[in-house]
């Protein structure tokens, strides 16, 4: 696993880690994803969020008041109590408090059964996690997905941000996720953050939660360290 820092720019400190798949020699996590079949999904869901929480307490996750966010396939959860339990115990045997979790899923995963991602998301949050839609803006089912269910956080594909200093069309984009997802009570998490012209829009629209390279790279088996800018050295 490789662990890249959710930052809270307000405070400049990590609100979380997402945690990377990587390959044994550091393959991409389009590399690894690419030999996951029907067959062997549920197990490689299971080792990916045992490998996380393991290997972010390893890295000091602990000594942080951080939380874990954890991507997963939904198409491999046949039912969320039960496939929850390897987690919870991985997070026991770690010291890691569940209540620091939060599950990730993207909606360029397409779902064949909206229906049956909304009971994972309202049994997590029954279970104490918080979720996030990851990629939001670059897959499936968009809007018409948020209509039908709503995760504690919402993350904004990095298409859309790419550029937004010079995008007007990006800009009011962004801004209009930002009224939806506050109205739903969700809270925004923007990724790809990569010049300091992007955090300046940002920070002018009123994002709080940033992720990219701007702020740190992923850390293969490590928590890098933030650099968060400061915005006058935009001009």
């Amino acid at each position: 696993m490789a662990f890249q820092p959710i930052v809270d720019v307000e405070t400049g400190l990590p609100f979380a880690y997402e945690a990377l798949v990587r390959g044994s020699e550091g393959q991409s996590a389009a590399t690894v994803l690419s030999g996951v079949t029907r067959e062997n999904r549920y197990a490689f869901d299971q080792q990916c969020r045992v490998a996380a929480i393991e290997g972010a307490v390893a890295a000091g996750i602990l000594d942080t008041d951080a939380r874990l966010s954890i991507n997963f396939l939904p198409n491999a959860v046949y039912s969320p109590v039960a496939c929850i339990q390897v987690t919870l115990a991985s997070a026991r045997a770690s010291g890691l408090p569940t209540e620091r979790l939060i599950f990730e899923f993207t909606e360029n995963e397409q779902m064949g059964d909206v229906g049956h991602v909304r009971t994972i998301v309202d049994a997590y949050r029954r279970m104490g996690f918080a979720t996030a839609l990851d990629d939001f803006g670059a897959g499936h089912a968009g809007l018409g997905l948020l209509a039908q269910f709503q995760t504690d956080m919402l993350k904004l594909d990095m298409d859309l941000i790419r550029g937004i200093d010079v995008s007007t069309p990006r800009r009011l984009i962004v801004e209009g996720m930002v009224r939806i997802a506050t109205s739903l009570g969700m809270a925004i998490i923007v990724e790809g953050v990569e010049t300091i012209e992007e955090y300046a829009v940002l920070r002018a629209i009123g994002i709080r939660f940033m992720q990219g390279y701007l702020f740190a790279r992923p850390g293969l088996r490590c928590l890098p360290e933030i650099t968060l800018p400061r915005i006058a050295e935009a001009a």
